[in-house]
């Protein structure tokens, strides 16, 4: 029994042809599927990922059109970040978004990877991560996670030089979305904000049996915590993150609403698990919902020590159980439950403009 790595986040967006025109058109991503809320079937819930949309890389929204904008914070997500091969990958995007008018922070040297940050159009925080160098930089790979490791002075001053930042760019227009910068790994991490790390380790490590593989501080904050666990020797695609902010430092809860997480999920291998993981996460003190039939996989919910929704969803069966590889994400698709009801459902609905996907070329 054991976690597999991330499955998918799910955040709230305004407008669900806003959010399909960005993530398609400007990030290359594969709407995968048209559904519902299964527990609101007024709103859309829009897939996003790879070729299939394996888990690890589901990106996925609830349409909630009249919520008001969220409000970062403890208890919520800070920001989710998707993986590029390389830095010369890693330069094609900030070129891309930036000619397309899209406010790119960065490249900064985060020691373990390069990233760049965005936001979409909601106020989503979204970055975008090389693979590596990864965690060895520093530590032998037997030894991750056993002692702080403070970000390199020289690194945290290279970070702070406006001008170099700003001129690390791509030489040339980047137009169409070439292979070698390609989103299709999927997630690289998911970072969440905690008000108390040792209880967040607790769940994480204690409880959920994940490794910690980076004790260092929040490259902004000086002086914070920033923790990393993962599977394994922590690749990408299974790293779950949060910075902790001392007592005194002043902030708020999170705000659920436009822009933010509802709540992010991890991969387990199926329902047999998940059953054993319910009595684990009751057993250790953890409220935890009964397991709920997503059509594409089955979930149980629970909490971090802050309260953020953390989700253990199924690898299986997938979302090609209503559609197939050549028509995924074209048609709204509905669980035999709610399909008496379509015609409703779908007059309470804008229909969705779905743009071809295509495999970068």
């Amino acid at each position: 029994m054991k976690i597999l790595g991330l499955h998918h986040i799910t955040l709230v967006a305004s407008s669900a042809q806003q959010t399909v025109n960005f993530y398609t058109k400007v990030l290359g991503l594969r709407l995968i599927k048209q559904t519902v809320n299964f527990d609101d079937p007024g709103a859309y819930h829009l897939y996003f990922g790879d070729a299939t949309g394996k888990p690890g890389t589901a990106i996925t929204f609830f349409e909630w059109g009249r919520a008001p904008k969220g409000r970062p914070g403890i208890g919520g997500t800070h920001h989710f970040a998707l993986t590029v091969a390389d830095e010369a990958g890693l330069l094609k995007w900030k070129r891309r978004l930036t000619d397309m008018h899209i406010k790119v922070h960065g490249p900064y040297d985060r020691h373990y990877f390069k990233s760049i940050y965005f936001h979409d159009p909601d106020g989503v925080h979204l970055e975008i991560a090389t693979a590596g160098p990864g965690w060895t930089v520093d530590e032998a790979p037997e030894l991750l996670g056993t002692v702080h490791q403070p970000p390199p002075e020289a690194m945290l001053r290279a970070n702070r030089d406006e001008a170099r930042i700003l001129a690390a760019t791509w030489d040339s227009p980047v137009p169409e979305i070439t292979p070698d910068m390609a989103l299709q790994f999927g997630m690289h991490h998911i970072t969440a904000m905690s008000s108390n790390i040792e209880a967040t380790h607790a769940f994480f490590s204690g409880v959920l049996g994940m490794r910690r593989v980076k004790m260092t501080d929040n490259f902004d904050v000086p002086g914070s915590a920033h923790w990393y666990w993962g599977v394994e020797d922590g690749r990408p695609g299974t790293l779950i993150t949060y910075f902790g902010y001392q007592a005194g430092y002043r902030l708020n809860y999170a705000q659920m609403g436009a822009g933010q997480t509802h709540h992010f999920a991890l991969a387990v291998a199926d329902e047999a698990e998940q059953v054993e993981w319910r009595k684990r996460l009751g057993q250790a003190g953890y409220r935890v919902s009964p397991i709920m039939d997503r059509m594409y996989f089955k979930s149980i919910y629970t909490s971090d020590p802050d309260g953020h929704i953390v989700e253990l969803a199924t690898v299986g069966p997938g979302f090609m159980t209503d559609e197939t590889v050549q028509t995924l994400g074209t048609r709204l698709q509905l669980p035999p439950w709610l399909e008496q009801h379509r015609d409703q459902i779908e007059r309470g609905l804008t229909p969705l403009e779905v743009p071809p996907w295509q495999v970068p070329a």
